[in-house]
């Protein structure tokens, strides 16, 4: 008897991840030249002059992390004192070994916020008992965050664009006023 594929089986989980390595998934270019009329030169060397110039990062999947059972996304802001630096220093060492986050930067803005993190989880109730298992226990966390404060995304979306389109339409639209 054939067994089931399931999206997170090992081998799809495999699959998906083998699909972020480099070089991985390419783009296909007999396509890009059947919607621009471009000739395969100029898209290919196109493709090595947006690489070369950091706009090209990689291609890779665009996974539907609700599809595998992950349905909340968590973006948090953190008010930092970041004059207590180890407990900031161990603070990055953990974020950077949580799989569950998979963003943080610096923001600019109203209020005393100076992190964003998004993270993504199956629940709450994990959010709520990784967050106290992997950060409360650092030593001088309560020193280093001053204030935290997340938001919970859920179901309906009602927009959900991707940034990198997002980025070209901008730029048609700018390019369209000069």
């Amino acid at each position: 008897m054939a067994n089931q594929m399931k999206v997170t089986d090992e081998i799809r989980i495999n699959i998906l991840e083998a699909l972020l390595g480099p070089k991985t998934v390419q783009p296909n270019i007999r396509q890009i030249k059947r919607i621009t009329g471009y000739h395969k030169a100029t898209i290919k060397s196109s493709l090595d002059f947006l690489e070369k110039a950091g706009v090209l990062q990689g291609f890779g999947p665009k996974v539907n992390f609700r599809k595998l059972g992950y349905n909340l996304e968590v973006l948090s802001f953190t008010q930092a004192d970041l004059s207590a630096q180890k407990a900031f220093e161990k603070y990055l060492e953990e974020i950077e070994k949580d799989p569950h986050v998979y963003w943080v930067s610096s923001v600019v803005g109203g209020g005393n916020w100076n992190f964003l993190s998004r993270h993504i989880y199956r629940d709450i109730e994990t959010y709520h008992a990784e967050s106290q298992k992997r950060y409360r226990s650092i030593p001088g966390f309560y020193d280093l965050v001053k204030d935290s404060q997340s938001f919970f995304s859920v179901e309906p979306i009602f927009k959900n664009a991707s940034r990198t389109k997002s980025i070209i339409e901008l730029i048609k639209k700018e390019r369209a006023l000069e």
